[in-house]
């Protein structure tokens, strides 16, 4: 597929404000006052094991993996393969050495790429700079074997600067969780939730919300605004591949929500946000706008 060319992530942003930009599947790159963040790297021409078979992309990352800016964190969710996707973390760990936050059980394997993780638990958080990452509950499962099943956790970050909060959930079933994250770190200004690989609903509910259940989770948050992931980069189950872009939109209106308030990025699109309230006007914090260069 051919994507719109985008301009490239600022380099810079004044304090209260996010620019996050959209590479592709579950991979941000999030750039606040002094820190830039990137989850789930995935740079790879399939989600698997093998270079020679298993989910092709269907359209190359919005942004490669030669014009990405240096990040200072990489978070990693969980390890299922189109998240931990090793040849890219091994490239971004030779090109720039980063701290690595990720959940229980996953620093072993990153440590055979040289890699030195910090691993948490749920509700465990961890203060790099002038950022606090905590780790947050998923309605998922792990595994990248027949034989490992859950032997590792999966979860999402709330990422929270000195300004405000973005929350990365990572892969997500519909869930009670929510609401315990917004009673217990407060609603984030900006959610990164994921609305792909939902079909069929017997097979998928338990551990993939439907993009329905994401306007759900954005509600249940009180998330000022959301962006969904997690489609249009592989063929991952049986939906078509842009089918979550037409079901968001009508869980949108279901919902009464503007296209603003719970939107998606193009492939290598920025957005700048406002995400400082501490001046106590909640009703600003979350204002977005489009980066042009």
């Amino acid at each position: 597929m051919t994507d719109p060319v985008f301009a490239p992530p600022p380099a810079s942003v004044a304090p209260g404000q996010a620019a996050i930009s959209f590479v592709n599947h579950a991979t941000f790159l999030i750039r606040v006052a002094g820190m830039v963040v990137l989850t789930d790297p995935m740079f790879s021409p399939r989600c698997s094991p093998v270079g020679w078979a298993g989910p092709l992309r269907a359209r190359p990352p919005g942004i490669t993996l030669a014009d990405l800016p240096r990040p200072d964190v990489v978070l990693l969710s969980h390890n299922h393969y189109d998240h931990m996707d090793l040849p890219s973390l091994r490239a971004i760990q030779q090109r720039f050495a980063p701290c690595f936050v990720t959940t229980l059980g996953n620093a072993r394997p990153l440590a055979r790429l040289g890699i030195d993780a910090t691993e948490l638990d749920w509700w465990q958080d961890v203060r790099l700079d002038t950022l606090r990452i905590t780790v947050t509950p998923a309605r998922h499962f792990a595994a990248r074997t027949p034989f490992d099943r859950n032997r590792t956790l999966w979860g999402g970050f709330m990422i929270k600067t000195t300004g405000g909060q973005i929350l990365f959930a990572g892969d997500s079933g519909a869930g009670l969780h929510w609401q315990d994250i917004r009673s217990r770190l407060g609603p984030p200004d900006v959610a990164l939730l994921p609305i792909g690989a939902y079909e069929p609903r017997w097979f998928m509910a338990a551990v993939h919300m439907d993009p329905a259940e994401a306007v759900q989770a954005h509600l249940a948050l009180a998330a000022r605004h959301s962006i969904g992931m997690h489609f249009g980069t592989f063929q991952l189950t049986d939906e078509a591949i842009d089918a979550p872009l037409e079901a968001l939109a009508e869980a949108r209106r279901a919902a009464s929500l503007s296209p603003d308030t719970f939107t998606t990025l193009g492939f290598g699109e920025t957005r700048l946000y406002d995400i400082d309230s501490s001046q106590g006007d909640r009703t600003q914090a979350g204002a977005a706008r489009p980066f042009s260069g």
